[in-house]
């Protein structure tokens, strides 16, 4: 079994700059101004010189590393395991304990695969131990975040936003109330998709298709036991 490993990682890694830069920014809030025709001049944040832990270190975790770090934001890296010395995180800690690390950060990334180990990985727990003014990316899997720990993280205002490409359940049903709350951004699992996917995406398994007709072993292979590809 392999995936689509490579196809996908620097448009989503784009995407979540995107949503750090929004927040920063508060363009989402000018939209809604406009659109009501009212001029009212604010500060915004500087993104430059904040933290962001970035929740599964595969290769999606890697390239929003090196897109953030660009950007002037200090990012740390969260696995299964914990280690110091990593060429794109810096310091990794160990994904199980979460809790105990969330605080030290202005944004959690989430693009952790879906495995028994990350399914309801971020829980009322996690938000509880985050800083008020800190803010949730999650393009990973839907079900690695309790959503009804969300909505209530997100109303009780123990944290100041989230930005979710993927929710549970998926699609979103029209009276779920993550619509309706003002410090959650919604895209409809779209991170990845850039024009020109599918193409890209043909080309990907033809090659590996020569490779298993020739007998040559295969990219991007998922290791069964673990639930991804491993790097």
């Amino acid at each position: 079994m392999t995936n689509a490993r490579g196809i996908f990682d620097r448009p989503i890694a784009e995407y979540v700059a995107g949503c750090l830069l929004d927040f920063a920014k508060d363009t989402h809030r000018s939209a809604r101004l406009q659109a009501a025709r009212v001029w009212r001049h604010r500060l915004t944040e500087d993104l430059a010189g904040t933290r962001a832990l970035i929740v599964g270190t595969g290769a999606i975790g890697r390239q929003i590393a090196r897109t953030l770090g660009a950007l002037g934001v200090e990012v740390a890296g969260a696995g299964t395991r914990a280690r110091g010395g990593d060429p794109d995180f810096g310091d990794v800690v160990d994904s199980a304990q979460l809790a105990a690390h969330v605080g030290a950060f202005d944004w959690l990334i989430n693009a952790a695969p879906l495995t028994p180990a990350t399914t309801g990985l971020i829980d009322a727990a996690v938000f509880a131990s985050m800083r008020p003014t800190a803010r949730l990316v999650t393009i990973g899997r839907g079900p690695t975040v309790i959503t009804d720990d969300l909505v209530t993280a997100l109303r009780d205002g123990q944290i100041a936003g989230a930005a979710l490409d993927v929710v549970d359940p998926e699609p979103l049903p029209e009276d779920h109330p993550l619509w309706a709350l003002p410090t959650a951004v919604l895209t409809p699992h779209m991170s990845g998709d850039t024009h020109g996917w599918e193409r890209r995406l043909a080309q990907q398994f033809a090659a590996n298709l020569e490779r298993f007709e020739a007998g040559r072993p295969l990219e991007n292979t998922i290791d069964l036991d673990k639930g991804y590809a491993a790097s």
